[in-house]
């Protein structure tokens, strides 16, 4: 009978402390990558949101103001909108309601006090305080005196996140001091179109 003589024992195989952290370190760097562009994301989507609404506000009032072509000159009087310039009580007579005889000019004083909320409160009201829509928002109506056949312009302004070289394109809302020291946070979307009130 042979005698059965131990095999040497193979080295242990493991992790050592060192391995461990370095995989800690790589991971964590991973993840405040992921945490980064996150961040960049939801910026991201919070000014395409931001362009959208304010391109979609609008357009509602550049058809506001096709519909009711007779009363251009009354838009246009109205030059620059938001932040309640045009009061938080409706103007009589509301024009909304069933039946109301209203005339051109009196439904486009209503329409822009309308659409003003909208822009104030951006569609979304809890408790009658806005609770979404645009940061600071200002628009700027600019055409033809006298509501004539032209171009009509609606500039709308907001506040960014983010600073950005200032959008001089035109000067609404420049002025206000809302939008950084030197407009670095003034976004702005402007929108055109050519209407004939005679059509």
């Amino acid at each position: 009978m042979q005698g059965c003589t131990p095999s040497p024992l193979g080295k242990e195989r493991g992790f050592s402390l060192i391995e461990v952290l370095v995989t800690v370190l790589v991971f964590s760097i991973g993840m405040l990558g992921i945490a980064g562009l996150s961040t960049v994301g939801r910026r991201a989507t919070f000014d395409t949101v931001q362009r959208s609404t304010a391109a979609e506000l609008a357009y509602a009032l550049l058809e506001e103001m096709r519909s009711n072509n007779e009363a251009l000159g009354v838009y246009v009087a109205a030059a620059v909108l938001g932040r309640g310039s045009r009061g938080s009580s409706e103007p009589a007579p509301d024009c909304d309601a069933a039946g109301a005889a209203c005339t051109a000019d009196e439904l486009a004083t209503h329409s822009l006090w309308a659409w003003e909320q909208m822009l104030d409160t951006g569609f979304e009201t809890a408790a009658g305080v806005g609770t979404g829509g645009l940061v600071t928002p200002t628009a700027c109506i600019v055409g033809p005196a006298g509501g004539v056949a032209g171009n009509y312009t609606v500039t709308m302004v907001w506040r960014g996140v983010s600073e950005l070289a200032d959008p001089a394109i035109n000067a609404c809302g420049a002025a206000t001091g809302l939008y950084g020291t030197s407009g670095e946070f003034r976004r702005m979307a402007v929108v055109q179109t050519y209407i004939d009130p005679l059509n």
